[in-house]
């Protein structure tokens, strides 16, 4: 896969988005976060404990990473896992993939839905500007 950035980490610090540095290629990012649940088998819990043998584990990760980017066609994958104790509500994982906009593409082809640009006055494109934004 070309241009592939894959970032992994494993870490005890506090998970947060990192800004989005993508390639103007990608039109399509997603953020998601793995929250530790409350409850475990049916019982309360105030958290969960995670250990994990760094280096493999981010071996392991990177080649999740990959496969899900030549799988899927992504730009970018972003896999952080944190360890230590992590309570209920925090994030325990936290991923950000990259992609070309595939569903974005079909939308505009399929979905009856118009977008028409209001332009600030006398910033009008030309005709065969117009003519080529609106496909």
């Amino acid at each position: 896969m070309t241009n592939l950035v894959c970032k992994i980490l494993v870490t005890e610090a506090p998970l947060e988005a990192p800004p989005i540095e993508v390639e103007p290629v990608a039109g399509a990012v997603v953020d998601f976060f793995g929250i530790v649940r409350g409850s475990e088998d049916g019982h309360e819990i105030e958290g969960i404990d995670y250990e994990a043998h760094r280096e493999m584990a981010e071996h392991q990760l990177a080649k999740i990473a990959e496969q899900a980017a030549e799988d899927f066609g992504l730009k970018q994958v972003l896999i952080h896992h944190r360890i230590g104790f992590i309570a209920v509500g925090e994030p325990s994982l936290f991923m950000q993939v990259c992609s070309g906009q595939w569903i974005v593409d079909e939308l505009k082809k399929k979905v009856p839905i118009w977008k028409r640009p209001r332009f600030k006055a006398g910033k009008q494109p030309d005709a065969a500007h117009r003519a080529a934004a609106s496909v």
